[in-house]
């Protein structure tokens, strides 16, 4: 099936042309059947793997916030994602849980989702991602506080390097009343399924 996304074809052949560069830096013969469509195909995955960086993740987050009476936290959980390891450009991936106690205000739910993909689609690392979704959630929606857990995989910890497989990576951010509370940290990370 064809794709229906548009791409900058001057980016993508300028990009394809440092994959055809690399391919036969490592000994490969860029001419090979296998390999004839690689660079193209090898640019417009990276470009949709940096998606992030062509999006506005503010404007993301205030796209749909609405008027909310409620003050209790609201969570949605376990939000799916993947990015790349700057230092070795290889995948890290796992999930983010996102709690914030609503000021007047809520957001609509998928634009949390959206909002991690923001960041995420971009050459990241964990701890900074984890931050950055707290941080501008903070900013685009009023509340009294907002958490946010991340735990993922690396996979320049398990192909290269210490190569373990079982590892693990949590990172964690919070500000507002999950700073001064101590049992919103732990309420929130009991109706996540943390420890």
């Amino acid at each position: 099936m064809a794709s229906n996304k548009q791409y900058d074809e001057a980016l993508v052949n300028e990009i394809a042309q440092h994959y055809e560069a690399i391919l036969k830096l490592i000994g490969e013969d860029p001419q090979r059947e296998g390999l004839l469509k690689t660079p193209r195909r090898a640019a417009r995955a990276l470009l949709d793997i940096t998606k992030g960086y062509r999006v506005d993740p503010f404007a993301i987050a205030t796209q749909a916030v609405f008027e909310h009476a409620g003050s209790k936290m609201v969570i949605v959980k376990d939000i799916e994602f993947h990015s790349m390891c700057e230092h070795h450009i290889l995948p890290f991936f796992g999930r983010i849980s996102i709690g914030y106690i609503p000021k007047g205000k809520m957001i609509g739910l998928s634009k949390l989702a959206r909002l991690v993909d923001s960041f995420a689609c971009r050459l990241q690392v964990q701890e900074r991602l984890t931050a950055q979704v707290c941080e501008l959630l903070s900013r685009a929606l009023p509340n009294d506080g907002v958490i946010v857990t991340c735990t993922a995989q690396h996979l320049c910890m398990k192909m290269r390097g210490i190569e373990k497989q079982e590892s693990w990576t949590d990172t964690c951010d919070y500000n507002g009343k999950f700073c001064e509370y101590p049992e919103l940290r732990a309420e929130f990370r009991s109706l996540c399924g943390l420890k």
